[in-house]
């Protein structure tokens, strides 16, 4: 029976090799961690060759795997054929030697960062760093194992660390008096216990949220609330939020290793399987996250996205949706290998495969070019409705501001629709267009249109031109927005920075305070402070779910008509009967 000794191999003789392949005939009772004639023996081992000697032990007490490492370190191949349930345990324990250095034996006699990443990273059962003196006799070991639950075992070594693992005092291994096979069953059924909340959806999709906070960055409390509002509006379940702060993310895995290790274990206390990133991701750093994690990695825009995906009903909504996901994945093909291993790399991406990459991508650059034409040809369908309406002199009112302000809820007021207007972000993606009728015979068009959120991806900027060229033809701009939102004054800021950029600020705008009958859930709400508010931003306040002060929104929006409207004219519609104006507006297709 022929058995490999993975790691570090180069130089090694062949009797050492037949040494270190000796060691997978060894077996070690169930209930025992490790035995004193195992210890002594990969001790003297790896004190001859100078380097570090590993083993994976199976829970029957069998070895599945020898490594051999530099010095100072270890490192574990790809484990395959094991548990891979992010809730449990791998079923696999390391025990590895540590040489110690006589000059600063404190220094590396005990598990380091490496082991515990090991540990959490591969959710072993427990990882051991067996002390190797310089005459090749086993020293102490040092042994800690994942913590389910931070009062499940008292006695841990550090503040930090006592919330992720716990470390069994140092001894030598004839002193060892745990039960093995017990201690794994009450880790694995502590895990089991910790359920997360019952109203949460098991057949959802669990996420952690990760956010950096860098030096510069402001208003975190709102970026989670918004990254949270994206996660319900997408159908994930938030089981947790974590935080980091930095100078600045790190280029390969955004967080800190240490990170890593609090977000591995977080995972496995709250079953998530998902990690959304607060920030738009490289295609390597996605790579690099899902392989040490073995949990799928998305960004900001993915989520953004998927959630365009949901909502996307018309012909011309999909197609801009599909854009906007082939570019952002064009950038992050490559090909798979299998052999690429989570924690030494492997090879990838030479060959033959190379050519496979270049037919994928080739292939989405097609596609992205005739849905682009197809888009173009809806553009300008769309253009020519437009001139049509211009023709009949129809004024047009375009809703515009942040998601989920209540555009779609005051579209439906005014007149009198049943659109699909949810407390979700996105919840219209189509622009909609209808006729609307004053008391006093003003008739103009009311566009609702996607709203704006802050960093909109550039690809998603660019696949919706189509749907935001409505706002070229608009006359009349209401920038409605979410009063009782904690942080409207950003998000005012937000939509005219994007009309800035659209080259749309010009245009005449009526600002219209939203959700004026949410407003004494707020703290500290005084109406003295709505007063000043509207003065200082010369807004309209309105609840356009209750209805309240919308006669006072449209004796704004006729004001502002008004002024507009040139007498030369005559407006044609003006001069329609009621009766007639509807027949018209189907003949010469409008909407």
């Amino acid at each position: 029976m022929s058995y490999t000794v993975f790691g570090n191999t180069a130089g090694l003789k062949p009797s050492e090799i037949r040494k270190l392949e000796r060691l997978y005939r060894r077996k070690i009772p169930p209930v025992s961690i490790i035995t004193h004639e195992l210890a002594k023996e990969i001790a003297q081992i790896s004190a001859e060759l100078n380097r570090q000697v590993g083993i994976l032990i199976n829970r029957k007490g069998e070895i599945d795997y020898v490594i051999v490492g530099t010095f100072n370190r270890i490192e574990i191949p790809e484990l395959r054929g094991y548990r891979d349930h992010i809730a449990r345990l791998k079923g696999l324990r390391l025990i590895h030697t540590h040489l110690v250095n006589n000059h600063n034996k404190a220094k590396n006699s005990g598990l380091d960062q490496d082991d515990l990443l090991d540990l959490a990273l591969l959710r072993l059962d427990l990882v051991g760093a067996l002390e190797v003196k310089k005459d090749g006799e086993p020293g102490k070991i040092h042994i800690a194992h994942i913590l389910p639950d931070p009062e499940f075992f008292s006695g841990a070594i550090s503040e930090e660390e006592e919330k992720f693992f716990y470390f069994l005092k140092p001894c030598y291994v004839w002193e060892l008096k745990e039960n093995f096979l017990e201690l794994v069953e009450n880790l694995e059924d502590e895990l089991e216990r910790i359920k997360p909340l019952k109203e949460i959806d098991e057949n959802k999709d669990r996420a952690l949220l990760i956010f950096v906070k860098e030096p510069k960055s402001l208003f975190l409390e709102e970026k989670i609330e918004e990254l949270e509002e994206l996660a319900r509006t997408a159908g994930v379940n938030v089981v947790g939020k974590i935080i980091q702060k930095r100078s600045s993310p790190d280029p390969r895995y955004v967080i800190g290793k240490g990170k890593l290790v609090e977000v591995m274990i977080t995972a496995m206390r709250n079953r998530a399987n998902l990690l959304i990133f607060d920030r738009e991701l490289t295609p390597s750093q996605v790579r690099a996250l899902t392989e040490v994690t073995d949990l799928r990695v998305i960004d900001r825009t993915q989520l953004i996205l998927d959630i365009f995906a949901q909502r996307a009903s018309s012909r011309e909504g999909k197609i801009q949706v599909e854009i906007a996901q082939l570019r952002y994945s064009l950038p992050r093909l490559r090909a798979k290998d299998d052999a690429f291993s989570r924690l030494t790399g492997g090879i990838g991406g030479r060959g033959p495969g190379e050519t496979k990459l270049e037919i994928d991508r080739r292939r989405i650059k097609d596609k992205i070019a005739k849905l682009e034409k197809e888009l173009k040809k809806i553009s300008q369908e769309r253009e020519l409705r437009r001139k049509r309406r211009k023709k009949l002199n129809f004024k047009v009112v375009s809703l515009i501001g942040y998601t989920n302000v209540g555009k779609t809820t005051l579209l439906n007021m005014l007149a009198k629709t049943r659109y699909l207007a949810e407390d979700k972000l996105f919840a219209t993606l189509d622009p909609v267009t209808k006729l609307i009728r004053t008391k006093n015979g003003k008739v103009f068009l009311l566009t609702d249109t996607v709203g704006f959120i802050r960093d909109l991806p550039e690809d998603l900027k660019r696949a919706f031109k189509a749907t935001l060229e409505e706002l070229y033809s608009a006359d009349i701009l209401l920038h409605v927005v979410d009063i009782s939102h904690s942080d409207f004054e950003n998000q005012i800021e937000t939509v005219e920075k994007i009309l800035e950029e659209m080259e749309l600020f010009h245009l005449p705008k009526i600002l219209v305070f939203n959700k004026i009958d949410l407003l004494e859930k707020r703290e500290n709400f005084s109406p003295q402070w709505l007063k000043n508010l509207i003065s200082k931003y010369d807004a309209i306040p309105i609840s356009a779910k209750k209805g309240s002060n919308l006669d006072m929104l449209i004796e704004a929006i006729e004001e502002k008509l008004s002024i507009l409207e040139k007498p030369e004219l005559g407006s044609s519609s003006a001069s329609l009967g009621e009766e007639s104006l509807p027949k018209v507006l189907q003949e010469h297709k409008l909407f």
